[in-house]
């Protein structure tokens, strides 16, 4: 195949770097446009210094007619920001792959969009979470591959959605009551210059935000999940309790999530839980479903999951238990959320979509210490 190339919006912001420092060595796809808004006439060079290889080129603005005419476009930038010059480009390039980083196009019910962002509904897009459980009891990279639009998820929601929806679909965790609080890395909310994330604020600091279910990732993570059990992805069954809480590293993310155990999950003659056999069904679940995917790694009895582990690298680390005194299950994921958070699993997406090997260019060992 010859190169391809691509041209990524938001070059100049966290997203868009990670976009290109996975491209930098990638055999078939080429950088040939990067754009940006305030720092359009620049070099790249000033705003990603750790890109060499793309240091010399000029940043262009931000719109469909400087994207037009390429292979693949990767719009890495803010929710509402990309669904203008999207429709722009769709109605202009039908066949470039286009590939939302952002939350435009990610959620299947209007309303829900509504709700949470507070503006009018983009439509959407093929979701771009290659290892989601579907109903049919297939995984959406079937569905990625045929498809020029894709949105991918966001860093939160795939954490819990790689935690949750092997048990939730095997009917070992109730898919209401779910709870899961997150420590996050300060890159996920941006490169945008804000007071509370800045080094004197967020050092020797923990704090939560989007609480009270109002957190805009809440509906993207009940619909990934009812969308694994069949079941309508917006007034589906499951329901979750999500809390992210800010801690002072620039990237990673570490979920804690807990569930009660489900109709499948093994009892006693008591009707307790059997906790030792829980786990053999959990560890059963988990394998089925994760053990042939090069980007999701179940951790070895008595290892936990670090986000230090995770970071640079494309894979997600998962460990689970049974907590038997409170009658709960308990996983953990950790992953970097600008790798397999973001863009990581944009570039798994694009690869499925253009017929090339899943794991091509991606980094999949971290980095230590």
């Amino acid at each position: 195949m010859n190169d391809l190339t691509v041209a990524v919006s938001g070059a100049t912001g966290y997203a868009g770097g990670e976009v290109l420092r996975l491209l930098s060595t990638h055999p078939q796809l080429k950088v040939t446009t990067v754009c940006g808004h305030s720092s359009v006439g620049e070099t790249l060079g000033r705003h990603q210094p750790h890109l060499p290889r793309f240091s010399d080129l000029v940043v262009k603005e931000s719109t469909a007619e400087v994207l037009a005419g390429h292979d693949v476009v990767i719009l890495a930038l803010p929710h509402g920001q990309s669904g203008a010059i999207a429709a722009e480009l769709e109605a202009t390039s039908p066949e470039t792959l286009i590939v939302d980083l952002a939350a435009d196009h990610r959620l299947i019910d209007a309303a829900a969009w509504e709700k949470f962002y507070g503006s009018e509904h983009q439509g959407t897009w093929t979701y771009g979470l290659p290892e989601l459980l579907t109903g049919s009891g297939a995984k959406q990279r079937e569905t990625l591959k045929a498809t020029k639009r894709i949105a991918v998820p966001g860093c939160n929601v795939t954490a819990v959605t790689l935690g949750l929806a092997p048990l939730i679909q095997a009917g070992l965790a109730v898919p209401s009551g779910l709870n899961a609080v997150l420590a996050n890395g300060v890159s996920g909310a941006g490169k945008a210059l804000k007071p509370h994330l800045t080094a004197a604020e967020v050092l020797g600091d923990a704090s939560p935000y989007g609480t009270g279910g109002t957190h805009r990732h809440v509906p993207e993570i009940e619909q990934n999940l009812n969308v694994c059990l069949g079941a309508d992805a917006a007034g589906g069954p499951t329901r979750i309790s999500f809390t992210p809480t800010l801690v002072p590293m620039a990237r990673g993310i570490l979920a804690t999530i807990t569930a009660d155990p489900g109709e499948a999950a093994p009892r006693t003659a008591e009707g307790l839980i059997d906790a030792a056999a829980l786990k053999a069904q959990l560890n059963s679940a988990f394998t089925r479903v994760y053990a042939d995917e090069p980007s999701v790694r179940v951790l070895p009895e008595g290892q936990w999951p670090r986000t230090s582990a995770t970071t640079g690298s494309n894979v997600a680390q998962i460990q689970f238990t049974v907590d038997e005194r409170a009658g709960k299950i308990l996983v953990v994921v950790a992953l970097d959320n600008l790798v397999r958070g973001t863009a990581g699993q944009a570039l798994q997406s694009i690869h499925l979509a253009l017929g090339l090997e899943e794991t091509t260019a991606l980094p999949l060992e971290g980095v230590a210490p």
